[in-house]
């Protein structure tokens, strides 16, 4: 989680040229077509771990574990695109905060304002910080490198194909499905962290108000709206990621995906959904959490949180793994 993705030659990226120029052969508008072009790939990836794992040196088995958590993971990546997103949006820079957005989402740039961009960072790191981060360390926790390298083909491959596009809405089906079932878990663990992850941040904001003699921020009224108790601001932002987790994430399409968002927008203070432009379709996303839309503060603020509940997967998958 130290090290950032390589801007060039990422094996993930490779993984995905491999799998468009399968796709050129397996393509067929049919779900058994997609189901058989997901299972080869994602076999591949579990045999390449598995062939690390019998690697009999403990030396080398242990720096081919290491490399294959480097290849999955990328937390550090995500919260820095996050972060620079918001350093844009905040000196006015458009043209360079549109350029980043396909680093974290696949929503068109070209059609999101300043407030669509700081909601599609914010809503894109909630997401992938429980796809990319914790799902694949717990994965590797359980099942080693098969486990690392078999969730991040899953995930890469809905990532592709997972649309429900003219062209996907079949042939992606299994893509999509699979990935449902393996972030199922690591979803509502998320949602976990975020909780104590945003309680912690929280803790730190209002110690540090208060020796600045700073008035309270969004972040630590955040518990307000959802919990009519404000209490201490570590305990209201507990309270209201969990909240707003169990009362809005079924309202998500995704039923991964909905959980975790909705947890961050407790956690923040705001309102994350409403209309989303992708370059396939458009879809209509109920509102998530309570609050005004996110900014360019909130963003960064995002990104901490990610970092944070990255850390604490970490800690949680070592002691798993032991």
């Amino acid at each position: 989680m130290v090290l950032g993705d390589p801007p060039r030659f990422h094996p993930v990226a490779g993984f995905g040229r491999a799998a468009a120029a399968l796709e050129r052969r397996t393509y067929a508008d049919s779900r058994a077509a997609g189901a058989a072009h997901v299972a080869v790939l994602v076999g591949a990836a579990v045999g390449v771990g598995a062939l690390a794992e019998r690697v009999r040196n403990p030396v080398a088995r242990t720096l081919l574990t290491a490399v294959a958590t480097w290849t999955v993971l990328g937390g550090t990546s995500l919260a820095g695109h996050g972060a620079r997103l918001a350093d844009e949006l905040d000196t006015g820079d458009l043209a360079a905060a549109r350029a980043r957005i396909p680093s974290l989402c696949g929503r068109d740039p070209e059609l999101l304002d300043a407030a669509g961009m700081a909601r599609a960072g914010t809503e894109s790191m909630a997401e992938n910080t429980s796809d990319a981060v914790v799902a694949p360390l717990l994965w590797g926790a359980v099942a080693g490198a098969p486990g690392l390298l078999g969730h991040r083909a899953v995930n890469t491959l809905d990532a592709m194909i997972g649309y429900r596009s003219p062209r996907y809405r079949r042939f992606g089906w299994a893509a999509a499905r699979l990935d449902d079932v393996v972030n199922w878990v690591p979803a509502r663990v998320t949602v976990a962290l975020v909780a104590l992850a945003g309680a912690a941040d929280a803790a730190v904001a209002e110690a540090a108000g208060a020796l600045a003699g700073a008035p309270p921020s969004r972040q630590e009224t955040a518990g307000q709206p959802l919990s009519g108790d404000p209490g201490p601001a570590a305990t209201a932002t507990f309270r209201a990621a969990l909240r707003a987790a169990r009362r809005d994430g079924h309202r998500h399409p995704s039923p991964n995906a909905g959980p975790v968002e909705a947890a961050w927008a407790g956690a923040l203070g705001v309102a994350l959904g409403g209309r989303t432009v992708y370059r396939h379709a458009v879809e209509e996303r109920p509102q998530l959490g309570d609050g005004p839309p996110p900014n360019a503060r909130d963003l960064r603020r995002a990104a901490r949180l990610s970092r944070l509940v990255g850390g604490l997967a970490a800690l949680i998958a070592a002691t798993v793994a032991r």
